[in-house]
């Protein structure tokens, strides 16, 4: 691609927490001509829109940031589950493949079973426990068969000011309560949304450069730094002087219709490798998130 012309980039799923941090981001790259979807303007689990979509467009990247991520909701919605998570990420790949546009995936650490004891790599087996896990995987596979040259990132514990997430469900829980109750063994990795949102673009602009620096495959990405959800809910209680009581629980007295992983920790060595990503402190991001909280 000629780097004096203008780069399109389509953003699937775009009023999620990922969708509306790379709007924020958008402003930065006056080289790129952004168009932002939500599911009424692209469902993308209908091939036939996908496709006129992109014969209209022609789109020189498409960032999927469109899924169902309702974890507990999925047990009972199976096959909405799996129409958004894995048959629209294989009509986006062929859509990609067929327009020649190169095709940024994001999933999820569900794929893995959470038995591990340390991190996860991307080639490490995998094995939902979940259906929201299942579907997200089975979107994986669509993608590798129909496109073996897209990338796909895989991140855990998303969280940002838009949107339903742990963090503004906690902010919202400590000024209800007086003490609330948060599993102690569960253990991972927070991604703060505008990271990963920064992340996909400097992989994308690494690209506008030389499309030898594409190099397609799976990638694990995360914040830095390995906590329980108890931790993390401390850490919130603290950057914001709540005053709110934080009770450890076992994940046995938290039953949920999804099962959890109890340890989703990704290794983030191959993303920071091949594409010079640095990664940010996950309590450092959460100073950020919450600041921004703040002041909107």
């Amino acid at each position: 691609m000629d780097p004096s012309s203008k780069s399109v980039i389509v953003v699937t799923g775009s009023n999620g927490q990922l969708g509306s941090e790379l709007k924020m981001l958008s402003h930065q790259y006056s080289e790129a001509d952004f168009i932002f979807t939500s599911k009424e303007e692209l469902p993308v689990n209908n091939e036939e829109a996908v496709i006129i979509f992109f014969k209209k467009y022609q789109p020189h990247y498409c960032i999927n940031c469109a899924a169902y991520t309702a974890v507990d909701k999925a047990e009972s919605e199976k096959d909405l589950a799996f129409s958004v998570n894995a048959e629209a990420p294989g009509i986006l790949a062929k859509a990609c493949k067929e327009s020649n546009t190169r095709l940024v995936h994001i999933s999820t650490d569900y794929v893995f079973n959470g038995a591990a004891t340390v991190p996860y790599r991307e080639n490490d087996p995998t094995d939902p426990q979940s259906i929201y896990g299942a579907s997200k995987l089975e979107g994986e596979k669509k993608i590798i068969q129909t496109n073996p040259d897209s990338i796909i990132i895989r991140t855990s514990w998303v969280y940002s000011e838009f949107g339903k997430n742990f963090v503004k469900t906690m902010l919202k829980l400590m000024k209800e309560k007086q003490e609330i109750s948060v599993v102690n063994d569960q253990i991972g990795s927070p991604t703060y949304a505008a990271d990963l949102a920064e992340t996909i673009m400097k992989i994308i602009s690494n690209c506008q450069f030389s499309i030898a620096n594409w190099i397609h495959g799976i990638y694990n990405y995360s914040n830095d730094g390995i906590i329980s959800w108890y931790d993390f809910t401390l850490a919130i209680k603290e950057l914001t002087g709540s005053h709110c009581k934080i009770n450890p629980i076992l994940t046995s007295q938290y039953p949920t219709p999804a099962k959890r992983p109890v340890y989703s920790v990704l290794d983030k060595t191959k993303i920071q490798q091949t594409f010079g990503i640095k990664l940010k402190d996950w309590k450092a991001s959460l100073a950020v998130c919450l600041q921004r909280i703040q002041n909107s």
